[in-house]
């Protein structure tokens, strides 16, 4: 049972008919060579990662070998090692200088010997997707309903891989244990806070949570006693672009930027190529750098962290995953998909208020979610309010007698009204396929909800039964939100962290949340695939119990 993530409904595993196989998206496959090449090929060509699902190969598992568990486990172990700059590097550690106790960066030794036990051993791991059932948890709180004694946690122990949400990595549904690494400050840093130069860079898309991140970076740089803090405007196009100057940033700069949406520094998509970066770094003289984005970003991230070691130079890349599709692999979530879920949810609400205050109305919402459906499936679950979900992991056909437009007429027959709500990358099949691309390598899509919108019309028409069709395409009003109280807090923790982690001297790495837990992935295995909804996961299920849809297929 190498996950348990069914809560979020994460489709990570292919059962095939004649044995268990690992599927294409699986996380437990080796990013190749050739891959990272083709990376470095995109950022050069001044794009980033397509949503496209690459082609791996699957590693063999032969579950006949008695000790295959331990092999996995090895193999599991050597791939979410994460990447250290003492890789390349005779470097030595010195004491941290970052302490809650004091009010300013600590100096010499006092931090390594003092007696606050605030900080995170480097062997120190967390369960990856599931919650570690043989790990007492002593809180007061249990203490007081279940005595003194100690409370273990345990996990979903699925007994066959037909089970609803199952995801397993052999027949049996073994037990396989897979830790990673925690995250947080350690006592021993591999950087002098004084003489570091840091940047900050936000590419891709808008996301609702960017202002918050930046903030915290700057704020936990300067609890290290970090000086030089400077902001790379508009993406990884203010590495090249003569005329984007650096922006300095302190607390002073930051301390109110979180109150607004959008991105501070600015974003854009694509960029100079990554030797251009790289030489712009060096000519900055930039010690760390923290990228935040997407997977391409990610996948762009990762290529100037390969040609920094390459050029052995002492600079660790440190990313924080944003994505407000929710579709960056191994992590619980990423921020801005709370807020966007919430803002959605007001979305539908007005679609409903407009549905039902017309004769025969029907409101069509159209939500983010190039390839996977979170926003539209956790929006519908949240609002009550909508009858029909659609998704891009989940085919349905509009007509025919199991089609969603004849669901529609026995709506309006039955209840007078309806809401659909509908992910932008849905049904793209029965649209004119683009051979466009944005400047992110992403194929342009079709407008789903305009043509579900129109064929609605017709449809009704076509009965002789009038319909009224409201139809709401939100998008960049969600996007340029402030986030919202969960996603603030997620912002701010993954803003220390990467820090800590870039302090830490780790190098090509992203911090996330893993299972309720802070930890470090190596950037190589969260851009691995896209992650999806699964559509035999729980979390799916109730979604189609709420709505009451039937099978559209």
């Amino acid at each position: 049972m190498a996950f348990s993530a069914s809560t979020y409904g994460v489709d990570l595993i292919n059962m095939h008919p004649h044995g268990i196989q690992l599927c294409e998206k699986h996380p437990f496959v080796h990013l190749s060579n050739s891959k990272i090449r083709r990376f470095e090929r995109m950022i050069r060509a001044g794009s980033q990662m397509t949503n496209s699902r690459p082609v791996v190969n699957k590693p063999e598992i032969d579950f006949s070998d008695p000790d295959w568990k331990r092999h996995f486990q090895e193999d599991f172990d050597k791939r979410f090692n994460l990447p250290h700059l003492r890789d390349i590097l005779a470097i030595k550690p010195r004491p941290t200088t970052f302490s809650l106790k004091s009010r300013i960066p600590l100096d010499g030794d006092s931090a390594a010997t003092g007696s606050w036990n605030g900080y995170v051993n480097d062997d120190d791991r967390a369960l990856l997707k599931a919650f570690p059932y043989t790990k007492p948890v002593c809180k007061a709180i249990m203490k007081q309903i279940f005595k003194p004694q100690c409370v273990s946690w345990q996990v979903i122990k699925f007994a066959s891989p037909t089970s609803a949400g199952a995801e397993c990595i052999d027949p049996d549904c073994s037990w396989v244990e897979q830790w990673v690494h925690r995250a947080g400050p350690r006592k021993q840093i591999y950087f002098e806070p004084r003489e570091v130069k840091a940047g900050i860079v936000t590419c891709g898309g808008l996301c609702p949570g960017l202002n918050d991140v930046i903030r915290q970076i700057v704020l936990t740089l300067e609890k290290y006693g970090v000086k030089n803090i400077v902001g790379i405007p508009y993406g990884y196009r203010g590495f090249s672009d003569e005329g984007l100057s650096e922006v300095p940033l302190s607390h002073k700069v930051v301390q109110n930027i979180n109150l607004a949406g959008g991105s501070f520094l600015g974003v854009s998509r694509g960029g100079p190529s990554t030797s251009d970066i790289v030489d712009s770094i060096q000519a900055r003289r930039i010690d760390m750098l923290f990228v935040l984005g997407g997977d391409g970003t990610h996948a762009g991230a990762l290529a100037i962290h390969n040609e920094c070691r390459t050029r052995k130079l002492k600079v660790s890349v440190v990313c924080v995953p944003k994505t407000i599709d929710n579709d960056i692999l191994l992590m619980d979530k990423t921020f801005g998909f709370d807020t966007a879920v919430e803002e959605a949810q007001r979305v539908i609400n007005s679609a409903y208020v407009e549905a039902r205050s017309a004769y025969h109305g029907i409101g069509l919402v159209k939500l983010m979610g190039r390839s996977s459906g979170f926003i539209a499936m956790h929006a519908s679950l949240s609002s009550g309010q909508i009858d029909i979900c659609l998704i891009p992991e989940v085919p349905f056909n509009l007509e025919g007698p199991n089609g969603v437009l004849q669901h529609l007429e026995h709506l309006i027959k039955t209840k007078g009204n309806a809401v659909v709500c509908v992910a932008e990358g849905a049904g793209q099949d029965y649209l004119h396929k683009s051979n466009t691309t944005d400047a992110s390598g992403n194929v342009v899509l079709s407008d789903i909800g305009v043509h579900i919108q129109q064929q609605i019309k017709r449809h009704f028409k076509d009965i002789g039964v009038p319909a009224d069709v409201k139809y709401i395409d939100p998008t960049y009003m969600i996007r340029a939100c402030r986030a919202n109280a969960s996603d603030a807090i997620l912002c701010t923790v993954l803003g220390q962290n990467a820090v800590h982690g870039a302090f830490a001297g780790f190098s090509g790495i992203t911090t996330g949340i893993c299972n309720t837990h802070y930890v470090y992935f190596p950037i190589t295995e969260v851009i691995e695939s896209t992650r999806h909804v699964d559509s035999n996961s729980r979390m799916w299920h109730r979604c189609l119990t709420s709505t009451g849809q039937p099978d559209f297929n």
